[in-house]
């Protein structure tokens, strides 16, 4: 089996949160017990070890409330000391202008702030604390002042399905460089809540593909929904308004699925987060107190950092082994796009407590196509496995740095399988140029 390289950690410095999420994958609270975390020095470690593996990685700082971890901007220090691109995941409430001078002091390039809702009531009453849309509004621009960029998380569920569209003019309006819309797994504080069905999932993904996809609208286009809803069927909103914002579908691979029924040849396929589920083969969580999981919706233990480095973790745990090999089950082991899709495995696990068993998240019924296993061109996937190391010429390093916080894992893993895929073992600003070329402009980086 071929060699696997982390471009996305997801780091949970800690439990202690100043809000009651109903969703939360880590159940966190502002009275959880922080005995077990690990200590700063461990934490330094730990990104010395993740350097050993990929010192190009994209390591995510969140929580509970990464600002309640008091040794927060020490630890994203010395991460961005080692050239990792650091960006902070948080929920907006204890980020003001003090906290953004600090971040870029630190080397952070960015954060990830949840917004759940166009509409502040029903934020609010889905975090459980008034004010915490305002809060998160407040942050968006406390970011943008600093020059940091950010990213808005939207957790989708049955009752702000309908809001996506006003979502997307929303982060717009904002500033975002990336919107991420995470589809709900049911873990957690989230085990008890309503997941949409899979015809919703297929009417959402693709109007997620086509508003992506096609060109945007002039000044005589038909006007934006509003922002709250206020039309039977959000779908039929007009699409292509979407302009530099990136937005990703996280949580369900089938959107992959979705996007080559719609257009084989799209240049979306060849986006690593529109791939399948990169739990624990491009991805991983890293715990309180120092687990690794496949993800932060699989609670499943590879290892503890406390015992075994992160090298011998990534290399030889065998749920990683297991998830890499794609052994499923069900319909999505028979699935003929079980190679671009596979299913989201946490769903699967939250799901039936087998990881490897089928998305039920999914409508599609494989043989639809043929039943022939479907492959993506070499133009678009570039090489999927790591077959041999790659190193970064300064020059490709320096042009890096100006790709926007939130894509820049998404490059990384591109330009390296662009690279392997023609026999290359360095990455030159030439062949950074090259990939930019073959993406199109919304990947180039900023001026």
């Amino acid at each position: 089996m071929a060699d696997y390289t982390a471009y996305s950690v997801s780091w949970n410095l800690t439990q202690r949160c100043n809000l009651v999420c109903a969703h939360c994958y880590m159940s966190a609270f502002a009275g959880a017990d922080t005995r077990g975390e690990l200590s700063t020095e461990e934490c330094r470690r730990v990104i010395d070890e993740i350097g050993a593996i990929n010192s190009n990685v994209l390591l995510i700082l969140t929580g509970g409330e990464p600002f309640l971890r008091p040794d927060l901007f020490d630890v994203a220090a010395y991460a961005a000391d080692r050239r990792f691109t650091v960006v902070v995941g948080t929920n907006g409430l204890l980020l003001r202008e003090r906290e953004a001078r600090r971040m870029r002091a630190a080397g952070v390039l960015g954060a990830s702030l949840s917004l759940d809702s166009t509409d502040r009531e029903r934020h609010d009453r889905f975090r459980h604390l008034p004010g915490a849309w305002d809060g998160a509004l407040r942050a968006t621009r406390v970011l943008r002042a600093e020059g940091l960029d950010f990213s808005l998380h939207m957790s989708v569920t049955d009752w702000n399905l309908a809001e996506i569209p006003g979502m997307i003019d929303l982060a717009r309006e904002l500033g975002a460089k990336v919107l991420n819309f995470f589809f709900l797994v049911r873990t957690g504080r989230g085990a008890d809540l309503t997941d949409i069905t899979p015809e919703q999932y297929e009417r959402v993904l693709t109007y997620l593909a086509k508003v992506q996809t096609v060109p945007p609208l002039g000044p005589g286009g038909p006007p934006d929904p509003p922002r709250s809803g206020g039309f039977e069927d959000p779908w039929s909103a007009p699409v292509g308004r979407v302009g530099d914002l990136l937005i990703r579908a996280k949580c369900a691979p089938h959107f992959r699925r979705i996007i080559w029924e719609l257009d084989p040849t799209s240049r979306l396929l060849g986006n690593y987060a529109h791939g399948a589920c990169p739990a624990g083969k491009y991805y991983c969580r890293i715990t309180p107190d120092g687990d690794v999981t496949p993800c932060p919706y699989m609670p499943v233990s590879a290892g503890n950092l406390r015992r075994a480095s992160f090298a011998d973790i990534w290399r030889g745990a065998p749920v990683l082994e297991e998830l890499r090999e794609r052994r499923l089950g069900g319909r999505c082991g028979a699935c003929e796009f079980s190679k671009i899709c596979g299913g989201c495995r946490c769903r699967a696990y939250a799901t039936s407590g087998d990881y490897l068993a089928e998305d039920p998240a999914c409508a599609y019924q494989p043989g639809a196509h043929g039943g022939q296993p479907i492959e993506l061109p070499p133009s678009l996937t570039w090489g999927l496995e790591v077959t041999h190391e790659i190193a970064w010429e300064e020059a490709a390093r320096a042009r890096l740095r100006a790709v926007p916080s939130f894509a820049r894992g998404m490059v990384v893993r591109a330009v390296e399988a662009y690279a392997r895929g023609r026999g290359q073992a360095v990455v030159t600003a030439e062949v950074l140029a090259q990939v930019r070329a073959q993406w199109g402009a919304r990947f180039r980086p900023r001026e």
